[in-house]
């Protein structure tokens, strides 16, 4: 399947296949100088493997075209936010996850997010988040640090108590009874939710069940700041930061927040999500 990240890596791939003829290296030399087996040199050129910076370092190197550097970086940042996998992103553990996560938070003024079936990390309590990050180790196989992972999410959780930042929470009303942890866990989450309606720095929308809408519930984001875009899929994390694709984001999100209630019916939902619950 065509995608914008493949387009991409296909166009550097182009880029490097310029400056190996510039250098007027074969592909058999260009691998040799680089110590490569050559069918990584056509891979790369033919976009069907993604370069590292060593490769990058080398390939600029041994075409004797180092000014090229900074411009295939730039390409290669390019193409690493248009696609982070979640198994590449968690090979170092949530920790480092988290932490992204946060700086990423801490530098945005306002922050709009959708979610349609779970609580925000920068809304979870501790024994929420830990479910859902060890549900995650679970499913891609990757390092259980979900202690360390707890603690990185909850300490994200204090932009939200510092001046000049705004979090536009839009939820659909599944993220309220989807069970990600016990039911008397799910009861704290849901009074954690509680305390933060009327709170400066968040405004907390609910989508009900059975109102009409105009789209259907498809996968959480968030935008920061109206500039970049950060789309969850199952095996991948999204960055899209081109204005078309941005401005919609932004438009789907309006439409959303028209749909949400707020402050004392949202508490409403929450209260009978909360009586629905089986603590037995």
């Amino acid at each position: 399947m065509s995608t914008d990240f493949q387009h991409a890596r296909v166009a550097l791939g182009a880029r490097l296949r310029e400056l190996r003829t510039e250098a007027r290296l074969t592909v058999r030399q260009l691998a040799v100088r680089c110590d490569w087996p050559h069918s990584k040199v056509s891979k790369l050129e033919n976009g069907r493997q993604t370069l590292t910076s060593d490769d990058l370092e080398a390939w600029t190197r041994e075409t004797g075209q180092p000014e090229a550097a900074d411009e295939l970086k730039a390409r290669l940042r390019g193409l690493e936010s248009g696609q982070r996998s979640w198994r590449r992103q968690l090979a170092a553990g949530h920790r480092a996850v988290q932490e992204l996560n946060a700086a990423q938070e801490k530098q945005a003024r306002n922050v709009r997010l959708f979610e349609p079936a779970i609580v925000p990390g920068v809304f979870q309590t501790p024994e929420y988040a830990r479910c859902v990050l060890t549900d995650v180790s679970e499913r891609h196989g990757t390092p259980k640090d979900i202690e360390a992972g707890v603690r990185a999410r909850m300490k994200r959780q204090e932009t939200l108590y510092q001046p000049g930042h705004l979090f536009q929470a839009v939820l659909w009303e599944a993220a309220l009874h989807t069970l990600r942890c016990s039911p008397s866990a799910m009861v704290a989450q849901l009074d954690r939710l509680v305390s933060l309606i009327g709170m400066e720095s968040v405004s907390l929308g609910i989508i009900p069940f059975g109102v009409r809408t105009k789209f259907s519930p498809k996968n959480g984001f968030w935008i920061m700041d109206g500039k970049l875009v950060v789309a969850d899929t199952w095996n991948a994390e999204m960055w899209i930061d081109s204005p078309e694709d941005v401005s919609l984001y932004m438009r789907t999100w309006s439409l959303l927040e028209e749909s949400a209630v707020y402050g004392p019916a949202a508490h409403r939902l929450i209260a009978r999500a909360k009586a629905n619950l089986d603590l037995r």
